[in-house]
């Protein structure tokens, strides 16, 4: 699903550089992201679906190597096969809930906005808990509650690849675990790979494996 190739990226300006030797995730696997902060782990979710491209070495997804593509292409088939949890949630404030679960289809040059995809908006929505919610805007919603819009988000497309950076970071531990369930279950239906970022050691049990970034040497200082 997933290979990086002898990977290399520096910030411009800045003494950061993450380089991975080799990576390979497989078709519907789970792998959960630990390390210490600044040891780029945000930054090859990053390098994964192309909102940056690596200095050298190459990033395929499936036969298409995303690393060589264009801003263009990279956008399309960003929107089209990946699904991504920021950590900051990037929800547009000017949008409610359901505009930007649904944003997705308004950015794809395939699938179309139609009946079966607000159906399942409001289901995914309904799942995490934010039936009835869903014509408020960001602002009006908690942290929680922005960060489940964003997860809808992520899945709302059936995407091939979910990158999940600290999808359960801001939520209370009950609604940590129904998050996750659904994070699981919606990827296993979907057949997707799955790459989460975490910090919560307790979650890593569920996971099919886990990568150590602490392993990757970075310099002194760094961030990322």
């Amino acid at each position: 699903m997933i290979a990086v190739d002898n990977l290399s990226f520096a910030y411009p300006g800045g003494d950061f550089r993450l380089t991975v030797p080799s990576l390979t995730l497989e078709p519907g696997e789970k792998v959960a992201v630990v390390g210490p902060s600044g040891t780029g782990k945000t930054t090859l979710l990053n390098l994964l679906a192309g909102i940056v491209v690596p200095d050298s070495g190459t990033v395929k997804l499936g036969e298409r190597t995303i690393s060589e593509m264009g801003d263009s292409e990279r956008r399309a088939t960003r929107a089209a096969t990946i699904g991504f949890v920021f950590q900051d949630f990037a929800l547009l404030e000017y949008l409610s809930a359901r505009e930007n679960i649904l944003f997705p289809y308004r950015i794809a040059a395939g699938p179309r906005l139609d009946a079966a995809a607000r159906t399942r908006a409001e289901q995914l929505a309904k799942a995490c808990g934010l039936a009835g919610k869903l014509d408020r805007r960001p602002g009006a919603l908690s942290q929680g509650e922005q960060q489940r819009v964003a997860l809808c988000r992520a899945l709302v497309m059936k995407p091939r690849l979910v990158l999940a950076d600290e999808a359960t970071g801001n939520l209370d531990p009950a609604n940590k675990t129904a998050i996750l369930d659904l994070l699981f279950a919606r990827t296993a239906e979907e057949g997707a790979t799955l790459l989460a970022v975490t910090h919560d050691h307790e979650l890593l049990p569920r996971f099919d494996r886990v990568i150590d970034f602490s392993t990757f040497r970075q310099p002194e200082g760094a961030s990322a």
